[in-house]
């Protein structure tokens, strides 16, 4: 179905799936006691051990691919004082990718910070791209003449996205004190809750309202990370010219509901969206190598905004609607203003029915073939996940996985859908 070139594998991010990432901003919300997080990630899938394992049981399968993210707060645990160790870490990782005849996509930031960063600020500080730019110029000179494709952030939009989903649970929640949710609630525990968070947040960060990256930011926020993008780019191609540089972003299918085809406001609502979503980071990545495509589902919009996933229609674990078409839709939206290479960076299902996530792919795939021979530049496919990982708030209770994690042993277990994967290529 693909070309030689083509690449095609699977995705992690470190904090997900390394285990102790002890200087990291996540690290500690999950150590709280009133933590948002359900459990700690602990030693996750022990991949910063056992990568290499995990590295060879993709390439047996016949994936040629493997997207993985470094950790700030691992390689520069105090700011300005970088861990060479740290460092030969995942030039390790590299070669162990080239090694097994995987391609590795580096990803600079998937959503946790150093401690350190928040603490001073955070995502809606001015010094922040500085202070990125520096890190991503430091791993390049170390590792940039073993790597090809770098994503400097993973899913820059998501602090806008998760400012919308909160301002509409916020919505919601005064609703229920206005006495029109017909179900018995304790809100007064609830913000009780959420006061001893908060102070415990202060003690860690020295504010209850930390800046962490998918804490929902502000417009403002949203103009430090695109700053950020734009430095650390400019810096790593300073210093290996050859690196092909882009970030990614979360794409929904946007589509119109059913019973709102004529209406002129759900229109206008859903190009509202896809304005917020993409259009608005176009001058941010016009002169990117590549933009890595990020897409799970469709979004369904009536003229008040995002309607529930229609009756009877199969959901996965996360209660997304199964929509595995809703990818070949974005890109396809997306090469019309972009013209730079694609990459699809995640694409995915947590299921616990392997046979449906086998038949997410294939139907993912055929979308993204059909792509290519019209002509549109897809450069690779990454499905979302490797392994069975932490799903971040959610602890371990999504899979994902391609492969799955015993979490008492950590062994793997290849399921039928990796296989399946790599038959592709």
């Amino acid at each position: 179905m693909f070309e030689k070139g083509f690449l095609l594998g699977a995705a992690t991010a470190a904090h997900q799936v390394e285990g102790n990432n002890v200087n990291s901003d996540d690290w500690a919300l999950e150590q709280m006691p009133y933590s948002d997080f359900i459990e700690p990630s602990g030693i996750a899938c022990d991949h910063y051990h056992r990568y290499e394992e995990d590295i060879r049981l993709m390439a047996e399968a016949g994936l040629n691919a493997y997207r993985f993210s470094v950790e700030w707060a691992r390689i520069e645990p105090e700011e300005g004082k970088f861990d060479d160790n740290e460092i030969e870490h995942y030039r390790n990782v590299i070669r162990c990718c080239r090694q097994y005849g995987l391609t590795p996509i580096v990803t600079m930031f998937h959503f946790t910070s150093p401690v350190w960063l928040i603490r001073r600020g955070g995502w809606e500080d001015e010094r922040t791209p500085e202070a990125f730019a520096a890190y991503c110029r430091y791993v390049a000179q170390q590792l940039g003449d073993e790597m090809e494709y770098v994503c400097t952030i993973n899913e820059a939009n998501m602090g806008l996205q998760v400012a919308k989903v909160m301002e509409r649970y916020k919505r919601q929640a005064m609703a229920a004190q206005e006495g029109t949710v017909q179900v018995g609630m304790n809100l007064a525990g609830l913000m009780e809750r959420a006061k001893k968070a908060a102070e415990e947040k202060a003690k860690i960060f020295g504010t209850p309202a930390p800046k962490v990256f998918v804490g929902g930011l502000s417009a403002a926020g949203d103009e430090i990370i695109i700053k950020a993008h734009r430095a650390a780019a400019a810096a790593m191609k300073e210093v290996c010219p050859h690196l092909k540089t882009g970030l990614s972003l979360s794409l929904h299918d946007m589509q119109i509901g059913e019973a709102y085809a004529e209406d002129a406001a759900a229109h206008r609502k859903a190009e509202e969206e896809w304005d917020e979503e993409f259009l608005h980071y176009l001058n941010a990545i016009s002169g990117d190598d590549f933009l890595g495509v990020q897409n799970y589902t469709r979004s369904l919009q009536g003229p008040d905004g995002i309607l529930p996933v229609p009756a009877g229609a199969e959901t996965t674990q996360m209660d997304y609607e199964f929509y595995p078409e809703g990818l070949a839709h974005v890109i396809r939206k997306v090469a019309e203003d972009f013209k730079g290479e694609l990459l699809v960076t995640e694409n995915g299902i947590a299921t616990a029915d392997d046979t449906r996530r086998v038949e997410f792919i294939r139907r993912a795939l055929e979308g993204v073939a059909g792509c290519i021979r019209d002509g549109i530049p897809v450069k690779g496919y990454m499905y979302w996940s490797a392994l069975d990982n932490f799903e971040w708030q959610k602890g371990y209770s999504m899979t994902f996985g391609l492969i799955a994690v015993d979490r008492e042993t950590l062994a793997r277990t290849p399921k039928p859908s990796l296989a399946y994967l790599g038959s592709f290529v």
